[in-house]
């Protein structure tokens, strides 16, 4: 959805650049995300129980997602090195609909906000857990990826209304 706000990773030759963020004033920013990776009742059990051959599916998750916020500007073309201050991953198993839903934050004192790398956090999550539970289920699904609420910088704060 447009809200007529200017697009601003593009030049006057319409042109992709990075946006020049050096006037900008450094303020604290908090971002978070969520998604959810649906699956079998079987293989939800057997995160629970730890039994999958790869390890602690969650563990690996949790510093994937880590990793993915801290990297993500080597990931998304446009995004800024951040001075990440706080990653937070979180899972909660849910039986009804079976899934594990993932929820990151992510804090900075920056120039730029960290939408993207919470996102990230959420959406590398979701896929190693995937990766970890693929040999027993291959019809599992990620969906519903999104920002919850930010907040700091110019544009303000932020909450979803979903």
């Amino acid at each position: 959805m447009c809200d007529g706000n200017e697009l601003t990773h593009f030049n006057e030759q319409g042109r992709a650049h990075m946006v020049d963020v050096t006037e900008k004033a450094v303020t604290h920013r908090v971002a978070t995300a969520a998604g959810t990776i649906c699956m079998a009742p079987e293989t939800l059990q057997k995160i629970r129980e730890g039994s999958l051959k790869k390890g602690d599916v969650l563990a690996v998750a949790q510093v994937a997602g880590i990793q993915a916020a801290k990297h993500n500007w080597e990931l998304i073309p446009m995004c800024h090195p951040l001075p990440l201050t706080g990653i937070e991953i979180a899972f909660e198993l849910r039986d009804i609909p079976c899934q594990v839903e993932i929820r990151a934050t992510v804090t900075c004192d920056g120039k730029t906000g960290v939408e993207m790398e919470v996102l990230t956090a959420v959406s590398v999550a979701a896929l190693t857990i995937y990766d970890m539970c693929k040999a027993v289920q291959k019809d599992m699904h990620i969906e519903n990826i999104r920002l919850l609420e930010k907040s700091g910088g110019k544009s303000g704060d932020y909450i979803a209304r979903i």
